[in-house]
């Protein structure tokens, strides 16, 4: 089985701790040995070199800096980020070998980056596609249960209408 080097950035927000958590439950293939055999994670300025427990174990955050993250050559790069910070750096970070997993709504209209529930439409990932969006949460959890009924009844229409509080 492949393994992979992976860096989550923005790993102390609520999306990068569960990013975290995902992959471990889920026994994501890291590197099995050296600083690659546990995600990476990258923060702002004001959390790095803090301690944080993670399933892993307890891991050093690290300063986000572009070409610090360029020259790991990760194979996949979470970016659990601001819609600005990923603006900013998405597809500089694309540019390199790893693929790009963006999770803010900066990318998500932009007809080059492909919209992907891996459950649902993972086949609209391309080759040399290094740059990928995924919907709000909202969305994505609706769609997998919303999938299997299209499969079945060829759904033409949903509205649907959610609200967040701040």
């Amino acid at each position: 089985m492949k393994e992979f080097k992976v860096a989550v950035v923005g790993a102390t927000g609520a999306v990068g701790v569960e990013i975290v958590n995902v992959m471990h439950a889920h026994k994501f293939p890291l590197v099995s040995s050296g600083d690659y055999s546990v995600p990476i994670m990258y923060a702002s300025a004001r959390s790095a070199g803090k301690l944080v427990d993670t399933p892993y174990g307890s891991l050093t955050i690290r300063e986000f800096e572009l070409s610090s993250v360029q020259e790991c050559e990760y194979d996949v790069i979470f970016l659990a980020v601001s819609g600005t910070f990923s603006k900013q750096y998405a597809r500089e970070l694309a540019k390199g070998n790893a693929l790009v997993i963006d999770n803010s709504s900066a990318l998500r209209m932009e007809e080059d980056v492909p919209l992907v529930v891996p459950e649902i439409n993972s086949n609209s990932v391309y080759d040399g596609c290094k740059l990928i969006a995924n919907p709000n949460c909202t969305t994505a959890i609706a769609v997998m249960a919303l999938w299997p009924l299209h499969c079945k009844f060829n759904i033409r229409k949903i509205i649907m209408s959610t609200y967040q509080v701040r």
